[in-house]
């Protein structure tokens, strides 16, 4: 496995909810261990995630990948061999647990990399709604004209944020579209 010494992406494993953590002390300790021309770039994918607490709507960043991180680095030298100096160093840091490959990790494929970039860009992504449902779910709207009001999911549009549910009305099954914060499942 030559890389001839180029950059590569490597998945990282970090303690849970040390992403940020892990990501800013490789970002602070690599400037002071002069390895700034082999470690290049440290990443957390995120998406963008609506929902709505206290009758507001708020977006937040949600981690793609708990528990990892991405970081683009020169961990191998031009025979294939691993740069001991690069190795310890990320395994040195406090909140990484280790490589995702174990003793010789893999690189992660550019056109796979492009993908989680992509998916990562939450300035150009529309939000997505936070609670997931499925068609068949049972759930109780709870604001609306039909406040109170059990339904069942016929149909989801996560690009809208809507659902259109089957309500019964003075015995009649009736079609009615919600946004999904105003709807949660029923227990």
């Amino acid at each position: 496995m030559s890389n001839n010494g180029q950059p590569q992406w490597f998945v990282v494993q970090t303690l849970s909810g040390h992403e940020q953590r892990a990501r800013d002390a490789i970002e602070k300790r690599r400037a002071a261990e002069d390895l700034e021309d082999k470690i290049l770039d440290v990443e957390i994918p995120v998406e963008k995630v609506s929902e709505v607490r206290r009758g507001r709507k708020k977006t937040t960043n949600r981690k793609l990948y708990p528990g990892y991180i991405l970081v683009r680095m020169k961990l191998y030298d031009d025979e294939g061999n691993i740069d001991n100096q690069v190795w310890y160093f990320i395994r040195g840091i406090q909140s990484i647990i280790g490589f995702v490959g174990g003793e010789r990790p893999v690189s992660v494929a550019e056109h796979e990399m492009s993908q989680i970039m992509a998916q990562g860009k939450p300035e150009e992504q529309p939000s997505k709604p936070r609670i997931q449902f499925e068609v068949g779910e049972s759930v109780i709207i709870k604001e609306g004209a039909f406040a109170n009001f059990e339904g069942v999911v016929e149909q989801l549009d996560p690009d809208r944020g809507k659902l259109r549910l089957s309500v019964s009305i003075f015995g009649r099954s009736t079609p009615v579209e919600v946004e999904y914060w105003q709807v949660e499942h029923s227990s």
